[in-house]
This record gives C-alpha cells, sequence and structure tokens, in this order.
C-alpha cells in the first residue's frame, strides 16, 4: 500500500526542465466524489519562455496565464479542440514555463479511470493504455478546463511523494508532436518503462 507525504512548493520554484526531471517518480492524485486516483509519473515535458515551442514563447496571454504565475499552479489548455492537456506551472511568479504532464502509470482507482476512458475489452492490455499520453491521462482522471489554475501542492488535484521515494533513472530525449525546436532533449521518461507514451524507441535508450 502507497504512503505518501506532502510536495513543499519550494519543489516547483526553479526551472523547468529541472522539474521536469524531479517530477518523474512521483506521484500524481486526484480526489474526487468517486474516489481517489493516484497514478506514478513516468513521462514529462519542459517549455519555456526562451523556447520557440512553448505557448509562452510570445508574452502572456488570455490561454497562457496560469504559465506565469508561481511554480505549482495547474495549466490545462485544450489541444487541437479535442483532448486536455495537464501542465504544471515551474518557477517564479513573471517567466512563462510549465511541465507537461504526458504519461502516467496508473496504481488506485483504476476501475473510475476505465469508466473514464470507455475501457471495454481485455484489461491488461488496456490499462497500458489509460494514461499513456496527455489526453488519455486528462481523461482518465477526469481533468478539464475547470481544473486550469488550481494549487496544485495542496488541492484535491496534487503532486505527491511517495514514502522511501528514490530518484528512478531518467532519459532526456526530443519533445513529441511539435514543429519548432525539434531537436531541444526536454522530454524525460523513465527508461524501459512500459506506460510511457510515444514509438517504442523512444521508451529505451
Amino acid at each position: 500500500m502507497y504512503r505518501f507525504r506532502p510536495t513543499k512548493p519550494a519543489f516547483f520554484l526553479r526551472d523547468a526542465q529541472e522539474l521536469g526531471r524531479d517530477l518523474l517518480g512521483r506521484v500524481l492524485l486526484h480526489e474526487t466524489p468517486s474516489g481517489t486516483l493516484s497514478a506514478i509519473i513516468v513521462e514529462t515535458e519542459a517549455y519555456d519562455e526562451t523556447d520557440p515551442a512553448s505557448h509562452s514563447c510570445h508574452g502572456r496571454t488570455d490561454r497562457n496565464q496560469m504559465m506565469f504565475e508561481a511554480g505549482g499552479h495547474a495549466y490545462i489548455y485544450r489541444s487541437y479542440g479535442m483532448h486536455w492537456c495537464l501542465n504544471v506551472a515551474a518557477g517564479k511568479p513573471g517567466f512563462g514555463s510549465a511541465v507537461l504532464i504526458r504519461a502516467l502509470k496508473p496504481i488506485a482507482g483504476l476501475e473510475h479511470m476505465r469508466k473514464n476512458r470507455q475501457v471495454k475489452s481485455n484489461k491488461l492490455v488496456c490499462d497500458l493504455e489509460l494514461c499513456r499520453g496527455p489526453g488519455r491521462l486528462c481523461q482518465a482522471l477526469g481533468l478539464s478546463g475547470t481544473q486550469n489554475g488550481v494549487d496544485m501542492i495542496t488541492g484535491t488535484l496534487r503532486f505527491v511523494t511517495p514514502t522511501g521515494f528514490r530518484k528512478p533513472p531518467v532519459l532526456a530525449t526530443p519533445r513529441i508532436g511539435i514543429s519548432k525546436a525539434i531537436d531541444t532533449p526536454w522530454r524525460f521518461c523513465i527508461p524501459y518503462e512500459p506506460y510511457v507514451s510515444g514509438p517504442k524507441r523512444l521508451r529505451e535508450p
């Protein structure tokens, strides 16, 4: 059985690249009326205002304003008008940066996640796909734009650290699904982790 300790605000007050690495192996927890859903973070991507692939590269807008808030706030946006994507702001207020949560390994609340994702076939196979990718994980955890801006340190949607936590190995690669800065190695994942998204070659060193 997993036990968790809170993640302190100072953890989020650093650059997105460092935060993206250090979020790996920690847990995203969502307390809902139907129960608590939780999953281990296995893949992230970093973005900041110096990066042409970032939403914040041209300054603050109504859409990206949460990237400019203090680290630890949720930035949730709609991708291609279809899928919600969850990010957490990084660093101090005023500098637009965030970490995209790309994939999770579910550990609690799987039945509710399956219901949210409408999984009806082989559970062993489909559980690998529950939170593999930013759109899927938001659907599985029941996240949408209503959580944009929430405090992810003390709120019902928050990051926690398992007791006895040890940092996992980290693999850095180029990010996925972007057309600018395509060679920048700001995608971080746990190597050989089957819950990581993207082609198989991107899951392995």
